[in-house]
């Protein structure tokens, strides 16, 4: 049996590699749908990869003097491109638990020379921020792989202040996963069958205490698969 330590180990594992080839999981995997202009891309250090399937950044506008929390930051893309809009009096902090993420995340905040960015190591179901000290909570296709969703979304709650929103850009399904699906890792690693259907997963977010919680994109017309990329947007009253 698969705990949930062992999930995330497999996970780390699976993105370290990942990592060290320095691709984008959307250069082949058609669940991805991150549309990032080619002209931020062309700004970024050539480590900068991005494993999302969606740009959470472009959900809400993001303000000068914010503070930002990404939730799974690999290697830094939507902290980097958050650390713009939230300027010199703004914090952005990224938290992922795969050291290579933060290895290749660090030396990407160098080489652009930001110095409101930090990355911390940390587990997104009992994150290493204060409470009510967040702003916006962003993340990119990281909460599907949580083996405790209802952990997250709590601990979301918890760091955001009063105000505070939650933009997520996430993989969600148009059926339940089946207990074979759960168990093919290639499918598990790959941000499918980890994840929820739509409208489970808001109400995930709304039981944590979220409000005005709500989900948009394009589910496949056809059952070819059963997956497809989202936005989730909540708010902490």
């Amino acid at each position: 049996m698969t705990t949930s330590n062992d999930l995330k180990t497999v996970i780390s594992q699976e993105y370290a590699g990942r990592i060290s080839g320095a691709s984008s999981c959307c250069d082949t995997d058609e669940s991805c749908n991150a549309s990032y202009p080619v002209e931020v891309l062309d700004s970024m250090p050539e480590g900068v990869v991005s494993f999302g399937c969606g740009t959470p950044t472009t959900i809400g506008s993001l303000k000068p003097g914010e503070w930002v929390l990404d939730l799974g930051s690999g290697a830094g893309l939507d902290c980097f491109l958050a650390a713009r809009e939230v300027g010199p009096q703004g914090r952005v902090i990224g938290v992922d638990f795969t050291p290579a993420m933060l290895e290749r995340a660090n030396e990407n905040r160098e080489k652009l020379g930001l110095n409101n960015v930090e990355f911390r190591m940390g587990d997104i179901e009992s994150l290493p921020v204060e409470a009510n000290s967040i702003d916006v909570i962003l993340s990119n296709c990281v909460i599907n792989l949580a083996p405790d969703k209802d952990a997250v979304f709590r601990e979301a709650f918890r760091v955001l202040r009063s105000g505070g929103r939650l933009m997520v850009s996430d993989i969600v399904l148009t059926r339940p996963a089946t207990g074979e699906e759960i168990r093919d890792m290639a499918l598990l690693t790959g941000c499918i069958s980890g994840s929820l259907p739509a409208e489970e997963y808001v109400g995930k977010v709304e039981s944590a205490g979220f409000v005005d919680a709500r989900w948009a994109g394009d589910p496949p017309t056809d059952d070819t698969r059963f997956w497809f990329s989202a936005s989730i947007t909540a708010t902490k009253p």
